[in-house]
């Protein structure tokens, strides 16, 4: 069974309309929508905003609801040019960006006492939510790569540059490498999906209006359908 995992109401609000059998549970805080999405057990909830709520999801999900697999649906703002408002980010792996412990001699990002630098995706959700998103989305680019995550709004070009130049990042938001974390501490596979709704830069407020809606469109259509095609952690 997938936990699904959106930060905003807006996030995972379509995917609550589609659910049936829903029971809700009220635990830290956060509402747990356990159901079926077309036919396919789910458990669905509002993480709310930034890594420590949503680091607090992953582990309701782990102990209550015994999940096998995490997604961490949503929008981002994108690193690259060549990823463009609308595309979709598919997490290679993802760490934190505002995690700086370079006094003690850790690269900026690593996480001190941790035995890796960035948290590794799931490559077989990956694959799956790749074929998926030709699919049902089939006019938008895909594309694999690494997110970077920390409790920051990102919306100048100095920042982004950084970001690029520093994580090699491929798109930004606020959620995904606490959720990829806690699933590792947890052994539980994870993906972090990514509609992208602005470009991460001076033009952010501009353009995050405009785009949030039709990027969670996407998002959630996508979703669906890796919902629908995910058999479970094989035996």
């Amino acid at each position: 069974m997938l936990g699904i995992i959106g930060a905003m109401a807006e996030e995972v609000r379509l995917l609550k309309e589609a659910m049936t059998e829903a029971e809700i549970a009220s635990v830290a805080g956060m509402k747990f929508y356990k159901g079926r999405i077309d036919g396919r057990e789910v458990v669905v909830v509002q993480s709310g905003i930034g890594k420590v709520n949503a680091a607090v999801c992953v582990q309701v999900l782990v102990d209550r609801y015994g999940v096998d697999g995490i997604v961490n649906t949503g929008i981002a703002g994108s690193l690259k040019a060549e990823i463009n408002i609308g595309d979709m980010v598919l997490s290679t792996d993802a760490l934190q960006h505002d995690m700086d412990a370079t006094m003690f001699g850790y690269p900026v990002g690593q996480i001190p006492q941790m035995d890796v630098f960035a948290f590794e995706a799931d490559e077989r959700l990956r694959k799956l939510a790749a074929e998926c998103c030709r699919r049902v989305n089939p006019d938008l680019g895909v594309f694999e790569g690494r997110v970077v995550t920390g409790d920051e709004f990102v919306s100048s070009k100095e920042k982004k540059e950084w970001l690029t130049e520093t994580f090699q990042g491929f798109c930004t938001e606020m959620e995904g490498a606490a959720i990829a974390q806690a699933a590792y501490l947890n052994k539980v596979p994870f993906l972090i999906v990514r509609a992208i709704s602005d470009k991460a830069d001076d033009s952010a407020s501009m353009d995050y209006p405009e785009f949030e809606r039709q990027a969670i469109i996407h998002s959630t259509r996508l979703t669906r359908a890796l919902i629908e095609a995910y058999e479970g952690r094989p035996a």
